[in-house]
């Protein structure tokens, strides 16, 4: 595999864990459309997912105690039914539409995740149900685009879920919606072996989460989570518009 690629891989992981780190976001954020557009949306989409298992495996224990456990077992649960469709999408798609999608989610994410408006607080018998919507709209998600923070911010929403908890849940559950992610295309062929990089990108990937979790607790007694959230922001939407219009100018030439 090409260097380049590697270096760019390396770097927007990187900053993705810190900011991670620093704020409960930007790993999904950051690296999906960054790696979609480095290694084409079929493969970079893929190894998005596989970082998001390492970062949320290795920030969840520095946030163990504030982990809701049970809302976790109903995320990671249905998940599973969000992942087919969203792998099965995957695998028809060609890779304008994918660059469209993964543009347009990322997008629509950071619109949802930093302005969402005021919502109606769902409790009750509707809490469960919705928690379910939310578990497998956020497989979907992930799978078909690397990206499941639209589903878990409009749930905290809806909900009113305390930050420092809905940050800490998400790690594990980002670890295993990545999993999830990664299994179900290949055993729908969505993504094959064949198609993978190199074993050493996936090396390269989990020194630089660990870097980038190291970085951003160093970071975090001088940098604000608010601050980190801006950097994610541009950083993002430049990937995602980038995206979407590479994804806008192969369909249309």
């Amino acid at each position: 595999m090409d260097i380049g690629i590697v270096v760019i891989a390396f770097l927007a992981v990187l900053v993705g864990a810190t900011l991670q780190r620093l704020s409960g976001t930007g790993v999904g954020l950051v690296v999906a459309p960054c790696l979609a557009l480095a290694m084409g949306p079929h493969v970079g989409v893929f190894v998005a997912n596989s970082t998001t298992v390492v970062s949320g495996f290795l920030i969840m224990f520095a946030v163990l105690k504030d982990v809701d456990w049970r809302r976790w077992g109903v995320f990671a649960g249905v998940g599973i039914v969000g992942a087919l469709p969203g792998a099965l999408l995957v695998r028809e798609l060609s890779a304008g539409w994918l660059d469209v999608m993964i543009g347009g989610v990322v997008l629509v994410a950071l619109v949802l995740t930093f302005s969402v408006p005021r919502v109606p607080h769902v409790t009750g018998r509707r809490l469960p149900v919705l928690t379910a919507a939310a578990g497998a709209a956020g497989g979907f998600l992930n799978t078909a685009s690397g990206v499941a923070a639209p589903a878990m911010v409009m749930y905290s929403q809806f909900t009113r879920w305390p930050q420092r908890d809905f940050a800490a849940t998400m790690q594990p559950t980002f670890m295993m919606f990545g999993l999830t992610s990664v299994l179900m295309k290949l055993f729908t062929g969505a993504t094959t072996v064949e198609q993978l990089p190199h074993a050493g990108l996936f090396g390269a990937i989990v020194l630089a989460v660990i870097a980038g979790i190291r970085l951003g607790g160093l970071l975090a007694r001088r940098v604000s989570a608010g601050s980190a959230r801006r950097v994610a922001i541009a950083l993002a939407g430049a990937g995602a518009l980038s995206a979407l219009v590479r994804g806008v100018l192969a369909l249309v030439g």
